[in-house]
């Protein structure tokens, strides 16, 4: 946890130089490194300069039981050579890590800034293929926001109670079962994994029930109020019996109201282009527009 701080500073070198700006902030560092699942001693690597400057790092996530292992290598502008050692050294443990786990091979995903010309070029150097894009969003908020009108039969709960959370669980895996790169996690694994983020607050988490059916839920976070003072809408999920009735923009405008509220300059929401549901159009015509992409490359080891 010590090398946080100069990690933070190494992936603020190459995101200002790719995209202008840092775009994590050291909380999010500070979570990656506490990642249930993440092994620092054996997942991880960092490469240092003679005096102890950090030049690069590197690691292998694993994603609950199944053959999915996220992986990034990060560099710092103008250093050269490091590729050729940490990439090895991060694919052959995703293997390791696909193997533990009693699957054959390993399905790697890795995201780049769409603007970033030179890691997508490594990328498929090293055998990676386009797999889906993820746009960032974002819709400003003025002033207050008015709450939407509920859809006939709603009620809403609140995360802080431990049998709402379970519900909620329950709508996002199944509302989610077929997008891309979607790994199933039991509850305990996926409450570890949001109790860990220092953004997390449980009172954003919002089920939606109608006549008394879980039919939804939106989970807010504070990831994003560090840096740009946005809310962040990390999971809008709706299930399929009641999706296009309206639901899922209720709950879009329901966060705009609570983030507003709070006094948030916007709200922030990352869309998968190649959602199995109409989500991006939704969110434009709510008003929010996208500022940013990043693109999934994945390969099968």
């Amino acid at each position: 946890m010590e090398d946080a701080a100069a990690m933070y500073e190494l992936i603020s070198a190459y995101e200002t130089a790719v995209i202008g700006a840092p775009d994590m902030t050291p909380e999010d560092v500070a979570d990656e490194l506490v990642e249930p699942g993440f092994d620092r001693d054996k997942d991880g690597w960092l490469a240092q300069d003679a005096d102890g400057r950090l030049l690069a790092s590197a690691w292998a996530c694993s994603n609950g039981d199944s053959d999915l292992v996220d992986v990034d290598v990060i560099i710092r502008p103008d250093v050269e050579g490091l590729a050729e050692e940490l990439w090895p050294a991060v694919l052959g443990r995703a293997r390791e890590l696909a193997a533990e786990r009693g699957h054959g091979g390993a399905t790697v995903h890795l995201g780049v800034h769409r603007a970033d010309h030179a890691k997508r070029a490594m990328a498929r150097e090293l055998g990676f293929e386009p797999g889906t894009s993820f746009h960032r969003m974002r819709i400003d908020h003025d002033g207050p926001v008015e709450p939407p009108a509920p859809p006939p039969g709603l009620t809403l709960s609140s995360g802080a109670d431990d049998a709402v959370r379970r519900e909620a669980h329950r709508v996002q895996q199944e509302a989610f079962a077929e997008h891309f790169g979607f790994v199933k996690l039991d509850y305990d694994l996926w409450y570890e994994r949001r109790q860990a983020q220092t953004a997390n607050d449980w009172n954003q988490l919002a089920l939606a029930r109608i006549d008394g059916w879980a039919a939804g839920v939106v989970i807010g976070s504070d990831q994003f109020v560090p840096d740009q003072d946005c809310g962040y809408v990390a999971t809008l999920a709706v299930l399929p019996e009641f999706r296009r009735q309206g639901l899922g923009r209720f709950l879009l405008r329901h966060a705009f109201a609570a983030d507003a509220s709070r006094g948030r300059r916007g709200t922030i929401l990352h869309v998968d282009s190649n959602n199995t549901t109409p989500a991006p159009g939704l969110y434009e015509s709510a008003g929010m527009r996208p500022v940013m992409a990043i693109d999934v490359w994945h390969r099968r080891l």
